[in-house]
């Protein structure tokens, strides 16, 4: 399994239950497909460097953790088809 850290942007407007409840789905996601999560960063409402879908700030979470490369399909294809997200970049972890 590879290291990998996930990045992405909810919409400034969801509520915090539902902020966590997201997470976990996302989490959920990683874990049913042999992976494991390390380490979780709810990092909070930030402003976004340029409005994206008339969006100006965005709650930011971090996610770093091991899986095996069909996980990394799975969990993109989820995260675009969400209402709640903004942007998604997974990338590689080299550290």
């Amino acid at each position: 399994m590879r290291k990998y850290e996930v990045m992405y942007i909810l919409r400034s407007d969801v509520e915090q239950e539902s902020v966590q409840a997201i997470v976990d789905k996302f989490n959920g996601v990683i874990t049913n497909g042999g992976g494991e999560v390390a380490k979780t960063d709810l990092i909070g409402k930030r402003r976004l460097a340029y409005e994206i879908n008339k969006q100006r700030d965005g709650i930011y979470v971090l996610v770093h953790f091991s899986a095996p490369v069909e996980v990394i399909a799975e969990l993109d294809r989820v995260m675009k088809i969400a209402d709640e997200v903004v942007r998604v970049l997974i990338v590689k972890d080299v550290a």
